[in-house]
């Protein structure tokens, strides 16, 4: 098995775990193989580290089962409510005009991107009443990709 095949093998295996001390173990290897002639060029090198830290950031999901090009709006009470990683979790029990209630999941940006925008976590309660303007699922189903929240007596602020 060559070099370049076992540090892939390694680098696919610390990819899965997102492991950093992994990453840096790969980065000492591809090094010392550089070192030692087996790969001729340091940009090589500096392209395979690249790789190596900037993949795990190419490889989150995207919103394509959002339709994203036009907002839904909904008000509704809160019955669950998750200030979890990676995603933030708001469901809300909505009622329709023939006052039949929906329960609409809502996920959200990270807890940490939230904090940099200025939210708390306890700016949503449950039992609050908010209003959202948010991405529907494109299969037309209760989930939604928020972009904004009103909180109970509050002001619309982004939430992506």
């Amino acid at each position: 098995m060559s070099d370049v095949h076992r540090v892939w093998q390694r680098y696919m295996g610390v990819i899965r775990r997102n492991d950093l001390s992994g990453r840096l173990e790969l980065l000492n290897y591809i090094s010392w193989i550089s070192r030692m002639g087996f790969i001729g060029s340091r940009a090589l090198s500096l392209f395979l580290a690249g790789f190596f830290f900037g993949a795990p950031v190419l490889s989150h999901h995207s919103h394509s089962n959002y339709a994203t090009t036009e907002y839904t709006l909904l008000e509704g009470k809160v019955t669950e409510f998750h200030w979890i990683n990676p995603h933030t979790w708001i469901y809300i029990e909505v009622l329709d005009v023939g006052e039949q209630s929906t329960v609409w999941a809502l996920e959200g940006a990270s807890p940490t991107e939230l904090l940099r925008d200025g939210w708390q976590r306890d700016d949503v309660k449950v039992g609050d009443t908010i209003a959202v303007r948010c991405h529907q699922l494109k299969d037309r189903s209760s989930g939604c990709l928020l972009g904004f929240v009103t909180p109970e007596g509050g002001i619309e602020k982004e939430w992506d």
